[in-house]
């Protein structure tokens, strides 16, 4: 591999990622820039873990989903293990998945009838957190060496401060969104019941929770309504 010129398609890249406008566009372009940077790579995805749930974000290709899927089902392969471990690995590289028969016996098998050859997977995390994991996958066995696992390992770097920071934005936007959305409430019940800003913040506090509604969805109904 030629590093000059990977660097600076690196720098690229990261500037890239962090013009996106969303989460969703930040992750897609992770994984097209998996296939573009790291020799070897025919797919990629992100998998996250909700509540013992996997959710696959971003797959490049049918080949990623299927792949998620059958270790979500199965409840074992390097994506599960990657996903599922607080302390594991940081990076995994499977040369060839049909000799780990032995390590994951149902997984293995079945993944190489879907025609997955070989695969590597980078834990994404910064220091406050753990993000996913950004898995690659190949369709020839023994495609990912030392220089993918280098370049693969930098991509990842690149793509955690990128997630993390997407994801902080889209946070704050969607609080800022929920104040202006409440405010706007209490606006509404001041002047139609003649509350105050304490009285009416609590007609909807107390409706979110007589009803098991979330307080922003409360709120949202009186914008609709003009009443509770």
């Amino acid at each position: 591999m030629e590093w000059d010129r990977f660097a600076q398609q690196m720098a690229s890249m990261a500037r890239d990622l962090l013009a996106q406008d969303s989460v969703a566009t930040t992750l897609e372009r992770i994984t097209a820039s998996a296939t573009e940077l790291v020799e070897g790579c025919d797919a990629a995805g992100i998998l996250v873990l909700h509540d013992r749930r996997l959710e696959t974000l971003a797959p490049s290709d049918q080949l990623v989903i299927d792949s998620d899927r059958l270790q979500d089902w199965l409840g074992e392969g390097p994506c599960f293990d990657a996903a599922h471990s607080s302390h594991g690995e940081r990076v995994f590289r499977i040369h060839d998945l049909t000799a780990e028969q032995q390590r994951w016996p149902t997984y293995a098998p079945q993944a190489h009838n879907l025609g997955v050859g070989s695969m590597m997977g980078f834990l994404l995390y910064t220091d406050d957190e753990d993000l996913g994991t950004l898995n690659l996958y190949s369709r020839t066995p023994g495609a990912f060496t030392a220089v993918s696992e280098t370049a693969g390992l930098l991509l990842a770097s690149h793509a955690a401060v990128a997630f993390s920071a997407a994801r902080t934005h889209a946070q704050m936007q969607h609080a800022i969104t929920t104040r202006h959305t409440i405010g706007e409430a209490m606006g509404i019940l001041m002047g139609a019941r003649h509350l105050t800003e304490e009285q009416a913040f609590d007609v909807l506090r107390r409706y979110s929770q007589e009803n098991n509604i979330k307080l922003r969805d409360v709120a949202g109904l009186v914008r609709e309504r003009g009443a509770l």
